[in-house]
């Protein structure tokens, strides 16, 4: 499928009207996009109205490259994987399709991109049917003919072969000057995905990652530096403030410690909209699923090919605002006309419109994390499950019904859409103590949370405790009786977790484990039936921390 028509003649008049530039400068124009995660619908954005959609992204994007048609569209990685159904079903294919029709140029692989693993990354990046762990879902929508753009990974590297998985950097010549797009991904990757997927990959240092191409670049001829990462940050900071001075988190040390030859890095992984300044480097950020794009101008110096200034706007993607792309808007229909039958079949009635993943106050959970822990004991039970765990990362968004209440396919998959499997081990009693004191250390412990547990565990703990000692220890409980160090319990996560991702080790530890061959969402939809059965529907019941924190 071809891409969307490029600038009208239009583009000369518009050109004429721009802010002149001295001829000794040239003006680069740059779009970054990051996190899409396969949203190619509209969704709600903050409190507001709904923003994104591959439709009105296509629709923005012609229509700023009637202003520049050498504008380029660059991306920050997490294009797939934790996608809703209607991307998911189809194994993201559709999203990278739609990619291709944006014109992205080239974009940083993202954790997510690892959800399936090295081999199924290879063959969504390169295209083509065999080979796919997931057969049911690849090429079922149509023949997949890969990215056309650039997927790229400097910091990934292949263990057997020393070299990246996949290419480091993709040069593109505009208005005469040659512009470096470097890639990497959060070196942490490993932690944040299943280790089966990762296996024989090293994760090496973002900034010296980086750094070590330069010389390699300039000897190709480019003068241009750009950054494009999988790691992000925060800020106090409106997403479309110019500019923040004070952006927190892991991407800050990277940021400061590249080349000062970089001027722009433009990032992702933290969801947030951000324009920050960082050691005279722009940071950009564009939140989360096609909401916003962040709109970047480099200022080069045509003599020395030095950028001599940087600016941008992150602007939110209206529905509507623009005319259409016929071809994306054909894309999209089609997509809907094909998923709508499957997705549409209800699934349980609940007992409210929605149940919320968002935490309760002064609480470490969510109404919805407890459900899909209830969900994972249930459906463990039959290998003896007396406990359930799930990451707060595991369960993606809320579970909407609407004004029916009733969920449907789609609804549930959006919760759960990572295909995990349940796996139930034995820990004792120790080990679960070793579990719940580590919730709070290691790499990204602020981002994950703290695990959502099933009903009739419960604990409490101190944050004012040092690590290692905020678990109250006879505040442990299993149905009322306290835990015991030398006792063993049969408890069920999902294989994510046992195989000790997101940092949560002690699960590896766990003996006699038992794959169940039950699929996340499976376990919710029969748990979410169940309570359906019992006119006792999720929701009917306001939630009640299970986990108790003193401050």
């Amino acid at each position: 499928m071809k891409l969307f028509l490029r600038p009208l003649a239009l583009a000369a008049l518009l050109a004429g009207c721009a802010l002149q530039r001295p001829d000794s400068q040239v003006e680069l124009n740059l779009v970054g996009l990051n996190d899409l995660h396969g949203h190619l619908e509209a969704s709600r954005f903050g409190d507001s109205a709904k923003a994104g959609g591959i439709d009105a992204l296509a629709a923005t994007l012609q229509a700023w490259r009637q202003e520049d048609p050498d504008l380029l569209l660059v991306g920050a990685g997490d294009m797939i994987g934790a996608s809703p159904a209607m991307s998911a079903m189809f194994a993201d294919e559709p999203t990278i399709q739609a990619l291709n029709m944006l014109g992205m140029r080239a974009t940083s692989v993202g954790n997510h991109e690892f959800d399936n693993g090295r081999v199924e990354l290879l063959r969504q990046a390169k295209g083509g049917c065999a080979n796919s762990p997931r057969p049911d879902k690849a090429c079922k929508y149509s023949p997949h003919e890969g990215a056309k753009f650039s997927y790229l990974a400097a910091n990934v590297i292949d263990t057997r072969t020393r070299q990246p998985l996949l290419p480091p950097y993709h040069i593109a010549e505009v208005k005469g000057v040659k512009i470096a797009f470097i890639g990497t991904t959060l070196k942490a990757t490993p932690e944040l995905v299943a280790a089966g997927g990762v296996s024989g990959l090293e994760f090496i240092d973002e900034a010296q990652a980086v750094n070590r191409l330069l010389p390699e670049l300039r000897a190709q001829g480019a003068t241009v530096f750009v950054v494009l990462i999988h790691q992000g940050g925060r800020t106090e900071a409106r997403y479309d403030q110019q500019y923040c001075g004070d952006l927190s988190g892991d991407i800050v040390d990277v940021v400061k410690r590249l080349d000062p030859a970089i001027r722009l890095v433009v990032s992702g992984h933290s969801h947030t909209g951000y324009l920050c300044r960082v050691d005279g480097k722009l940071v950009t950020q564009a939140e989360k699923f096609g909401h916003i794009l962040s709109r970047i101008t480099l200022v080069v110096d045509r003599q020395s090919g030095a950028v001599v200034d940087t600016s941008a706007r992150n602007i939110v993607v209206e529905p509507g605002r623009y005319a259409g792309v016929p071809e994306v808007d054909a894309l999209l229909a089609d997509l809907r006309k094909r998923s709508h039958a499957e997705l549409s079949k209800p699934v349980a009635r609940l007992a409210v419109p929605s149940i919320s993943k968002t935490l309760m106050p002064n609480a470490d959970e969510s109404p919805l994390g407890q459900i899909v822990a209830d969900a994972i004991l249930a459906s463990g039970r039959k290998w003896g499950a007396q406990i359930a765990f799930t990451n707060t990362g595991g369960v993606r968004t809320s579970l909407d019904a609407g004004k029916d209440h009733i969920a449907n396919v789609a609804n549930v998959q959006a919760v759960l859409p990572f295909g995990n499997e349940i796996v139930v081990m034995n820990l004792t009693g120790a080990q679960i103590f070793k579990l719940l004191e580590g919730q709070w250390g290691g790499v990204e412990a602020e981002k994950r949370g703290v695990l959502q547990v099933s009903e009739g565990f419960s604990y409490a703990w101190d944050g004012r405790r040092p690590l290692g000692q905020r678990i109250v220890r006879d505040s442990v409980k299993l149905n009322g009786a306290a835990i015991e160090d030398g006792a063993s319990y049969r408890v069920a996560v999902f294989n994510f977790l046992a195989e000790g991702n997101d940092g949560f080790v002690t699960f590896r530890e766990g003996s006699n484990q038992a794959p169940t061959g039950v699929r996340d969402v499976d376990a919710l939809r029969s748990y979410l039936q169940r309570l359906e059965q019992d006119n006792k529907p999720a929701g009917t019941y306001g939630a009640v921390p299970r986990i108790v924190r003193i401050k």
